[in-house]
């Protein structure tokens, strides 16, 4: 298990299924826990163990696959808008142009690709991009390795992921709160409804959050690129 793995994809999964064991042991075990003893006394531990973990395991996938379609996918059509991209259109200010012509002769002289012009960028601006998106896997290659850089791609994807999870977070906290109501039980309603706020905190500051550290993934991507010697 690397560190991007356990602190970019499982620690999210970890701060958002909190609703999943309330839920389980609250209202699932509250309501069936006979039945389902019955049945789990017949398996081995391992078998238990291992399919906790294969939950866990999916948890973590889904989360993943919900922020890249839903947010990632949604604020930046996947990377044609990313930051990463954005910094090296000629209409965009981030960077003076001595810089943008110094990286755009970089990536020609090491990657063979040669980035529009401002003209061609005007008459073509989604071509511009995806051309630049091409250049940009190259420089991620190249920095494959770079402490600073993997420290920002860690803090990216964990609150990518952490979007992801908090939307399965609500639902279950709703169906809790649903569930607590229906039964007349005040205590598991507070729950449900605090931890319906809590996830909704990030969601609604999700183009905020995804924007902040996208842009310091971008900032550290380039500043890195341009100080790395040619082959």
């Amino acid at each position: 298990m690397n560190k991007y793995y356990f602190r970019a994809r499982l620690l999210p999964t970890a701060l958002t299924c909190v609703p999943l064991f309330i839920l389980v042991h609250s209202v699932i075990l509250k309501n069936y826990g006979d039945t389902l003893t019955s049945i789990l006394s017949i398996l081995p531990i391992l078998a238990s163990t291992g399919i906790s973990f294969a939950l866990v395991f999916l948890l973590t996938q889904v989360n993943r696959i919900l922020s890249k379609e839903i947010f990632q996918r949604f604020y930046f059509k996947d990377e044609i808008n990313m930051p990463t991209t954005n910094y090296l259109l000629w209409s965009n200010g981030y960077y003076e142009p001595v810089i943008k012509e110094k990286l755009r002769l970089k990536i020609h002289s090491m990657y063979d690709i040669e980035l529009h012009s401002p003209s061609d960028e005007t008459a073509d601006e989604e071509s511009s991009r995806k051309r630049i998106m091409v250049a940009v896997s190259q420089i991620r290659n190249n920095l494959r390795e770079n402490p600073l850089l993997f420290q920002h791609n860690i803090e990216y994807g964990f609150f990518r992921n952490l979007l992801g999870g908090s939307v399965i977070a609500i639902i279950i906290s709703i169906s809790l709160a649903l569930y607590a109501n229906s039964h007349d039980d005040k205590n598991l309603f507070f729950i449900g409804i605090t931890m319906i706020l809590v996830y909704a905190i990030p969601l609604l500051f999700s183009k905020k959050i995804l924007s902040i550290f996208g842009n310091n993934y971008a900032k550290i991507l380039f500043e890195q690129f341009l100080s790395i010697p040619k082959p």
